[in-house]
């Protein structure tokens, strides 16, 4: 067994992945065979693991996303108009890269979320910052923080991730505040990150929701205009499914 002091001092620095990985090789009479340079590939692969999945997961805890959805886990099988082909560049994630937005749309329960949750943690493996927010909740969160001082460390969050999830747009009309709150945000992100929206609607009946011609062409301006588009269609998967598996 590894002496303790050298146990301590790898923790100590930080190497938790390595002091593990040598107190079970040292404990393993097959490792005595391993050459000194197989010995320290291990090492460093396994500190490696350790970093990578601790990293991971906080990027989980703070995406919130909705559902634990995965894009292995993508029923292709499911008539409702799922581009196969578009879906799995979307999964590579250059579109995040360039900063492009992606438009989901279909009637309830055909999965949107759920492709979307799957795409957000994909971003979140692929070392990127993600957000998951339902629309309705959000703005009534912006509302709180703008009486308790929250409100522009909120809005530079928003602003900030690298992929922003909106699921549920467009459920209820926005209101003056909404309409401001929302552009800020896509103003901050337009060109510099990427975001996707989920919707009920199709993009034509949104210029109702926001309830405001002028707001209304200036957000699908910074939100459509460089946006993909998978557009769904179908019976509810709820019908068959527990969890409706994009």
């Amino acid at each position: 067994m590894l002496p303790h002091p050298t146990l301590e001092r790898l923790t100590s620095m930080g190497f938790t992945g390595m002091a593990r990985a040598f107190g079970e090789l040292a404990a393993n009479a097959e490792a005595e065979r391993l050459t000194h340079p197989e010995w320290l590939a291990l090492l460093l692969d396994r500190e490696w693991s350790f970093r990578h999945d601790r990293k991971l997961a906080a990027r989980l805890r703070f995406a919130k996303l909705r559902h634990q959805a995965t894009p292995e886990d993508i029923d292709y099988r499911s008539a409702r108009g799922l581009d196969r082909a578009l879906l799995m560049k979307l999964i590579v994630g250059d579109w995040i890269a360039a900063h492009d937005n992606l438009v989901i749309t279909g009637p309830t329960g055909v999965g949107k979320s759920w492709l979307a949750c799957a795409l957000g943690h994909k971003a979140c493996r692929d070392d990127r910052s993600v957000l998951y927010q339902r629309v309705p909740r959000l703005f009534s969160s912006l509302a709180l923080a703008r009486g308790d001082g929250r409100h522009a460390r909120l809005l530079r969050t928003l602003g900030s991730v690298q992929l922003l999830i909106l699921d549920d747009w467009g459920l209820e009309p926005l209101d003056a505040q909404a309409r401001h709150d929302l552009l800020e945000i896509l103003e901050e992100r337009y060109g510099r990150r990427s975001t996707l929206v989920t919707s009920q609607l199709d993009v034509p009946s949104w210029h109702h929701v926001i309830a405001d011609p002028t707001y209304a062409d200036a957000i699908l301006d910074r939100l459509v205009h460089n946006a993909h588009r998978l557009d769904l269609h179908g019976d509810s998967m709820r019908r068959t499914k527990t969890d409706p598996a994009a």
